[in-house]
C-alpha cells in the first residue's frame, strides 16, 4: 500500500452515517434539533447562574463551567457533520481533522475534570456540612476551575501533536462523522506504537484519575449517608448529589459505551450511534437533569423569562 507523507496529505473522507437522501434528511434535521436544545439549554443554565444571586455557590459556578464545556464539546463536531449533510461533501481538511481532534478531548477532557470537581464539591457538602464554606471559598472555587481548563488545554497536546509525526496511506476515508482519534488512527501507515502508549497514558491521567476521584467521593458520601439515622435527613443528604449523579451515569455510561463499540465487533452503525449518544444526546440532557431537578434552576429560569417578557410585550406597545 503506497504511503503518504502526513504533510502532503490532502483532505480526508468522512463517510458520515448513510449515502441515502431520504435518511440524510431525517439526520440532519435529528442532529440540528438535537444541537440547537443542547446549545439553548446549556446557554440557559449559564445565563440563570450569572444573573441569579441565589446560585453564586460552588455548586452552581462549576455548573456553569460544565455548561460551557459541553456546548464547546458539541459544536466542535456536531456543525461540520450538518454541513457536511446539508451541501452533499464529505471532506474534511487535514488541519480541519486535527483541530476537531484536539478540541473535541480538551472538552472531553474539561468534562471528565469538572465532574470530578462537582464530586469533591458534594462531598464537602454532605461529610464536612460545618467547614463547607471555609473549605469551597472563592478562591478555591477559582483555582480549581481555572486548573481544570488548564490542564485540559495542555493534556489534549500530546495527542494531537503526535498525529503530526505520522505519516498516511492512500485510504483516507474515515468511518465516521467526524475525526475520532481511534478511526483517524486507524488510516495511518506509521508505527503507532509511541502514539498508543501516549494515547493510553493520557487517557489515564485525564480519565482514569477523574472517575476514581468521583467513585472515591461518592464512597465517601455514601457512608456518610448510611450513617444518617432518619429517612428523611438520608432522602435530603442524596437529593443534594442526585442530579450530579445521573449525569456522571450518563456520562461515563455512554464514554464507556463507545469505547467498548471501538474495540469490539460491532458494527459500523452502532459504533456510530453510540458516538451521537456521547457526543449530542448526553450534552442534551445535561440541562434538563438539572433545572427538572433542582428548585433553584427553576426559580431562576423563571426569573429570566419573566424578565423577558415585559420587556417585549413593552417594545410591542411601543412599535404599535
Amino acid at each position: 500500500m503506497e504511503r503518504e507523507n502526513q504533510t502532503g496529505a490532502g483532505d480526508f473522507i468522512l463517510l458520515g452515517f448513510t449515502d441515502d437522501p431520504d435518511l440524510q434528511s431525517l439526520l440532519f434535521g435529528l442532529l440540528l434539533s438535537g444541537y440547537l436544545v443542547t446549545v439553548t439549554g446549556n446557554l440557559l443554565i449559564i445565563l440563570a447562574v450569572i444573573s441569579d444571586s441565589h446560585l453564586h455557590t460552588p455548586m452552581y459556578f462549576f455548573l456553569s463551567n460544565l455548561s460551557l464545556a459541553d456546548i464547546g464539546f458539541t459544536s466542535t463536531t456536531i456543525p461540520k457533520a450538518l454541513r457536511n449533510i446539508h451541501t452533499h461533501s464529505k471532506g474534511i481538511t487535514f488541519a480541519g481533522c486535527i483541530s476537531e481532534i484536539y478540541f473535541f478531548i480538551l472538552f472531553g477532557c474539561q468534562d471528565n475534570l469538572l465532574l470530578t470537581v462537582m464530586a469533591y464539591d458534594r462531598f464537602v457538602a454532605i461529610c464536612h456540612p460545618l467547614h463547607y464554606v471555609a473549605i469551597m471559598n472563592s478562591r478555591l472555587c477559582l483555582l480549581m476551575a481555572l486548573g481544570s481548563w488548564l490542564v485540559s488545554i495542555l493534556g489534549s497536546l500530546p495527542e494531537t501533536l503526535t498525529i503530526l509525526r505520522l505519516s498516511f496511506c492512500t485510504n483516507i476515508e474515515i468511518s465516521h462523522f467526524f475525526c475520532d482519534l481511534p478511526a483517524v488512527l486507524k488510516l495511518t501507515c506509521s508505527d503507532t506504537l509511541m502514539k498508543n502508549i501516549v494515547v493510553y497514558t493520557v487517557a489515564i491521567v485525564l480519565g482514569v484519575f477523574p472517575l476514581s476521584g468521583i467513585l472515591l467521593s461518592y464512597s465517601q458520601i455514601f457512608s456518610s449517608i448510611l450513617r444518617i439515622s432518619s429517612d428523611r435527613g438520608k432522602y435530603k443528604a442524596f437529593s443534594t448529589c442526585g442530579s450530579h449523579l445521573l449525569v456522571v451515569s450518563l456520562f461515563y455510561g455512554t464514554g464507556l459505551g463507545v469505547y467498548l463499540s471501538s474495540i469490539t465487533t460491532l458494527s459500523n452503525t452502532m459504533s456510530l450511534m453510540a458516538s451521537v449518544m456521547y457526543t449530542v444526546v448526553t450534552p442534551m440532557l445535561n440541562p434538563f437533569i438539572y433545572s427538572l431537578r433542582n428548585r433553584d434552576i427553576k426559580v431562576a429560569l423563571g426569573r429570566v423569562f419573566s424578565k423577558m417578557v415585559p420587556h417585549s410585550e413593552t417594545v410591542n406597545t411601543r412599535l404599535s
